[in-house]
C-alpha cells in the first residue's frame, strides 16, 4: 500500500511540473488537464506493474475475466475522453471562412455572386412596380415602395439588434476570448476583464484600442502592453463597420461589479 501512494505521490509532482511550465508559458486550461492526466495514467501504469500475480484459471473464468478487463478499459479510455474539451472542425473551418470572405469577395467568384446579388434586388424591384401598376390600374391605393438601395422601416428597426449581433461574432470570431475574460468565460491573464470596459471607454476609443493596441494600456498589465501581447492585426483582419459593431457591443458592458482595470491612454 505504501508503494501505490508513493508512486501516486510521483505522478501527482510530476504533473504538477507539467502544469507549472504550461502555465508559465501561458498554455490552455484543457492542456494543462489534459497534462496533469497523462502523469496520473503513468502512476497507475507503474502501480500496474508492482500489483500481485492473478492466480491461475481455468479457460471459462480467465476469459470471462479479460472480457471485463477489455470492456471496462475501453469505458474508461471513451467516458475519460468525453470529458474533455472536443476540437470541433465545422467551428473553425467556419472561422476561417468569415476571416476569408473579403478576399473572396475580391475575387471573381465574388464578383459574380455580387452580380447575382444585383440581378435578384434588381428582379425584386421590378415586381413591386408591377404590383403597383396593377393597384393603379384597378383603382386601388398604393403603397409606396420603398427607393432602391433602402430597407423599409420595419427592417431597418433592428439595425441596432444586427450590429449587437456582429460585434458578438466579432468577438468570437477574432478569439478575444482567448486573453480577455468576459461574462465569467475565457482567460485574464494576457489581458483585462472587459465586464466593466463600457464605463470606462467609450465606443469610439475601444476602437482605437482594438485598431491601435498600444493606444492604451490597462493599469496592471504593463509588461503585456510593453511586449506588445495584443497583436496589431485587427484593423486587417475587420472592415470599419465590423470592428465598429464590436466595439459597440463591448461598450455595452458596464458591470461596475467587476473590477476591470482602468485603461490609460498613451500618446
Amino acid at each position: 500500500m505504501g508503494n501505490i501512494f508513493k508512486k501516486l505521490g510521483i505522478g501527482l509532482v510530476i504533473g504538477g511540473v507539467l502544469v507549472g511550465i504550461a502555465r508559465s508559458q501561458e498554455v490552455p486550461f484543457d492542456f494543462q488537464l489534459l497534462f496533469i492526466i497523462i502523469a496520473l495514467i503513468g502512476a497507475l501504469l507503474f502501480m500496474l506493474l508492482d500489483a500481485p500475480s492473478v492466480g491461475t484459471m481455468s479457460g471459462g473464468k480467465s476469459l470471462v475475466a479479460v472480457a471485463v478487463f477489455w470492456v471496462l478499459l475501453i469505458t474508461v479510455c471513451f467516458a475519460g475522453a468525453s470529458l474533455l474539451p472536443q476540437f470541433d472542425p465545422e467551428d473553425e473551418r467556419a472561422k476561417i471562412t468569415k476571416l476569408l470572405e473579403r478576399e473572396r469577395e475580391k475575387s471573381e467568384q465574388g464578383k459574380t455572386e455580387k452580380l447575382l446579388a444585383l440581378a435578384k434586388s434588381l428582379d425584386e424591384q421590378v415586381k413591386v412596380l408591377e404590383e403597383r401598376l396593377k393597384g393603379v390600374a384597378g383603382g386601388a391605393p398604393v403603397a409606396s415602395a420603398p427607393p432602391p438601395g433602402k430597407k423599409p422601416a420595419a427592417a431597418s428597426a433592428g439595425g441596432e439588434g444586427d450590429i449587437m449581433k456582429v460585434g458578438e461574432e466579432q468577438w468570437q470570431l477574432q478569439e478575444c476570448y482567448n486573453c480577455h475574460k468576459l461574462r465569467g468565460e475565457g482567460g485574464k491573464k494576457r489581458g483585462p476583464e472587459l465586464d466593466n470596459i463600457g464605463s470606462l471607454l467609450t465606443v469610439e476609443e475601444i476602437q482605437m484600442k482594438i485598431a491601435d493596441p498600444k493606444s492604451f494600456m490597462a493599469e496592471g498589465y504593463e509588461k503585456e502592453w510593453q511586449k506588445g501581447i495584443m497583436p496589431n492585426k485587427f484593423k486587417d483582419l475587420m472592415d470599419p463597420k465590423e470592428m465598429l459593431a464590436l466595439a459597440t457591443w463591448l461598450g455595452t458592458f458596464k458591470n461596475t461589479s467587476v473590477n476591470t482595470p482602468k485603461p490609460i491612454k498613451k500618446s
